[in-house]
């Protein structure tokens, strides 16, 4: 068999475990990537380096981070505010967190990032009015990956340059994509997502962790007091990242770097002792996303997303119908996104969908705007993007239950965004 039909029935058998759940998550990650490099779908180098990927250093350091900050008498504090400014109501406070997630992810050029911001405020939240994380996570969750590039920021800018070369290249001259057209493009949608998350997401929620949290607030009984020195200290240091992190590319310094001096700073301020930051690791979910990562690459180096991307270039044919090729070009990148890496699945789609274009005689804005969409509005694996398996830590999720909260919103959006994005930014 060839490596791409192994690759694929490897990946297939790890999903049946996934959904199944009769074995851990993390041990069904590890076993898939052990068999993709056994199999040669993956080389050990590869494989083994998602332990040291910058993602995986994010994850782990934020972790620490928030483990820190929720030690500090500022959460007490932050959790008497939160109360008093939404009048002792949590659906109010929890609005205040779904408007927070959406902008700070356009700020951002990370969803990931953006999340491990939310996550732990919301989790001393959820604590403070005596409510499952649960019920939320998912869906800020959500908001995070789906809300990510609308707003003419961060992500939204990198894009624009990066689209603007493809299309040079492939003889665009004369069409220009701006950072507003994905405004123009996703803006109603991402209020869909806000409307979806505040008001049906949490009647889809568990109403208890399907699986242990990864890591849970400290509670009031089992604080042991700081120092003011170490109180005050873990309040700095969560800050001095955050904002690090929203200004990273100003400053010019990568977010796993700023994420790791924190980490690295709340041990040595006395925040955390050693076996607290050790505990604040949420080793399980580092092995599925360790174990996400090597099957991401695997699909990609076994050239699964070629032969899709080449399918779907064939399937094109000479349509002149804005929404079947609208659909096209959303629907199979939201699929493999699930499967792949985001921004790998961009790479493949972005020039097919020029070549199409080019062809057809057609204004690519429209698709290339699709389907960014598409790969940034993928929730449904821990595959998908690396905010899910913090997500599924915070919320204690596994695989079924994040299909059973996203089929809905995934439908929505897949909808919505060919009948809109093709009406407002057409390609004929």
């Amino acid at each position: 068999m060839s490596p791409l039909t192994i690759c694929i029935i490897i990946f297939a058998l790890s999903l049946v475990s996934y959904a199944l759940n009769k074995i851990p998550m993390s041990l069904t990650a590890m076993l898939t990537m052990a068999a993709l490099i056994l199999t040669g779908c993956i080389d050990a180098g590869t494989a083994l380096g998602g332990f040291a990927s910058t993602n995986t250093v994010v994850i782990v350091g934020m972790f620490i981070i928030s483990a820190g900050l929720n030690r500090t008498s500022f959460i007490d504090k932050l959790s008497n505010g939160i109360v008093k400014i939404s009048g002792g109501s949590f659906n109010r406070a929890y609005l205040g967190y779904i408007i927070l997630a959406a902008l700070l992810t356009n700020f951002l050029t990370s969803p990931m990032v953006a999340y491990s911001i939310i996550f732990p405020l919301a989790s001393t939240m959820c604590e403070r009015f005596e409510k499952s994380p649960s019920k939320i996570q998912f869906a800020l969750g959500v908001v995070c990956i789906g809300c990510c590039s609308v707003l003419p920021f961060g992500y939204a800018i990198n894009a624009t340059s990066q689209y603007n070369g493809y299309m040079e290249a492939y003889g665009f001259t004369d069409i220009v994509i701006e950072p507003l057209d994905f405004t123009i493009g996703r803006l109603p949608l991402m209020i869909m997502i806000i409307l979806w998350a505040y008001f049906l997401a949490p009647k889809f929620a568990p109403d208890k962790p399907i699986v242990p949290i990864a890591v849970s607030s400290v509670k009031k009984a089992e604080k042991k007091p700081l120092n003011k020195f170490s109180d005050i200290a873990g309040l700095v240091i969560f800050t001095l990242v955050i904002v690090g992190l929203i200004f990273n590319t100003q400053l010019g310094i990568a977010s796993w770097k700023i994420v790791l001096v924190g980490a690295l700073a709340t041990v040595l301020c006395g925040v955390l002792n050693e076996k607290e930051a050790y505990n604040a690791i949420p080793t399980s979910i580092v092995f599925i996303y360790v174990g996400a990562l090597a099957t991401a690459n695997a699909l990609s180096a076994t050239g699964a997303g070629e032969v899709v991307g080449n399918w779907l270039a064939n399937l094109v044919g000479g349509t002149q119908n804005n929404y079947v090729l609208g659909a096209l070009f959303f629907v199979v990148p939201f699929i493999m996104t699930q499967f792949m890496l985001n921004q790998g699945v961009m790479n493949i789609f972005v020039p097919i969908a020029l070549l199409a274009c080019q062809s057809l005689n057609a204004n690519p804005v429209g698709l290339c705007v699709l389907i960014t969409a598409a790969c940034l509005t993928a929730f449904l694996t821990p595959m998908a993007t690396p905010a899910i398996p913090m997500v599924m830590g915070s919320g204690g999720y596994d695989i079924k239950s994040l299909f059973k909260q996203g089929w809905l919103i995934s439908i929505l959006l897949m909808v919505g965004y060919v009948v809109y994005t093709m009406t407002v930014l057409p390609a004929f």
